[in-house]
């Protein structure tokens, strides 16, 4: 596996690991738990990307990273769930915005099915570069 793969590994698992303790919180940030989740499917999705020498686009679209994934390989990656947890991505990042949906901060039930969606998209991507590209979410 290329060093660069594992440094946008790295970086995705801080992401993941970032959710699985604020998820935990007593004072739920749905907001910043759905950002990071964000941040970690596009992760996963560029260290694939990487390894098999695409060039990447300068884009955080979940599903236009997800199309030059199944270029390679089609995982059956829910789009629809993609689209859902892409809304929370905000180019500007100002205060207030930073991981909302367009109604507003994701509820707690979104912020936890978020989670558990970036987990599975963790494991269907760690699969497929140890070399079975077979899994499917």
């Amino acid at each position: 596996m290329k060093k660069l793969v594992e440094d946008w590994l790295f970086m995705a698992e801080m992401d993941i690991q970032t959710c699985e303790r604020l998820i935990t919180d007593e004072y739920l940030l749905t907001n910043i738990i759905a950002f990071h989740c964000q941040q970690a499917i596009e992760k996963y999705l560029k260290a694939y990307l990487i390894e098999n020498n695409v060039s990447l686009l300068k884009t955080h679209d979940l599903i236009k990273l997800n199309n030059m994934v199944k270029g390679i390989a089609d995982f059956g990656i829910d789009e629809k769930k993609l689209m859902h947890i892409n809304e929370v991505y905000t180019e500007t990042r100002y205060p207030g915005e930073i991981g909302l949906l367009p109604d507003g901060f994701p509820t707690e039930e979104e912020a936890r099915e978020f989670l558990e969606y970036a987990q599975k998209v963790k494991t269907i991507i760690r699969t497929a570069l140890q070399g079975s590209d077979t899994a499917e979410i």
